[in-house]
């Protein structure tokens, strides 16, 4: 791990084959709390969360510690809120050949008026080649938040990139970690209850747990390494009740 902030504690770190988090911690909430952004290193560089526009020095100074930040080609955001996508402009301003990344709904309600530049709108299951890799776009709206959410599914390290998924209390000290996230996003999520209950959360759950990832890049907190597909079920356990039942 790299830390590339002293005051901050900003820190980089390799998660999964070219693919690196970014963590800044934070004393928002009692226990501390953390924002994570993801590079991924390819021929067209992928920046997966921008965090709060107030951090963009920060996250800058981290990205540019691994590739030149002109480099980057999307500026990718899983729903449309400032941790996610508070600093675009000013990332698109300083890699002038990147564009954002969202879904169709996101391009249509708010990236398209807000951005610099026209995003790069994807359906779902649609699939953007990198370079040396791919990713692929899931839609799953109002999971947990927001009608125009999505992720992302990198296909060679299979990592799946959950937004708010999984969101841990803590710092995120841990890089990447095998030992259990469900209870502890649990116990963060349900004093405030920040997911949406869709009522297509079953169907939702299952379309991201039949992707199989290995890795799950979440948002704050750590990332995690191991079975995902039965991680999201557990997680719908939670929610909905057991996911793996037939509809």
């Amino acid at each position: 791990m790299a830390i590339t902030n002293l005051s901050a504690g900003t820190n980089v770190h390799e998660i999964a084959d070219g693919i690196y988090r970014i963590n800044t911690p934070v004393n928002l909430v009692p226990g501390g709390f953390s924002f994570n952004q993801y590079l991924i290193v390819d021929e067209q560089p992928l920046l997966f969360h921008t965090g709060p526009r107030k951090m963009f020095p920060l996250v800058r100074e981290a990205v540019d510690s691994v590739i030149p930040v002109s480099q980057l080609r999307f500026i990718a955001l899983s729903h449309f809120e400032a941790d996610e996508c508070g600093s675009l402009n000013e990332w698109l301003a300083v890699a002038p050949h990147s564009v954002p990344l969202c879904s169709k709904v996101a391009a249509m309600v708010s990236v398209n008026d807000v951005a610099d530049r026209p995003a790069h709108a994807m359906a779902d299951g649609a699939e953007l080649l990198l370079g040396n890799r791919s990713v692929k776009w899931l839609d799953a709206p109002h999971l947990p938040h927001g009608w125009e959410t999505g992720f992302l599914m990198e296909s060679r390290t299979r990592t799946l990139f959950c937004g708010d998924l999984f969101t841990q209390g803590g710092t995120g000290a841990a890089a990447l970690t095998t030992e259990d996230i469900l209870d502890n996003s649990e116990a963060f999520r349900k004093p405030m209850d920040y997911f949406s209950h869709s009522t297509n959360t079953r169907q939702l759950i299952e379309h991201l747990a039949a992707e199989s990832p290995l890795t799950l890049a979440c948002m704050h907190g750590s990332a995690w390494s191991g079975d995902g597909a039965a991680l999201l079920r557990a997680l719908g356990e939670r929610l909905v009740g057991n996911v793996s039942q037939p509809w």
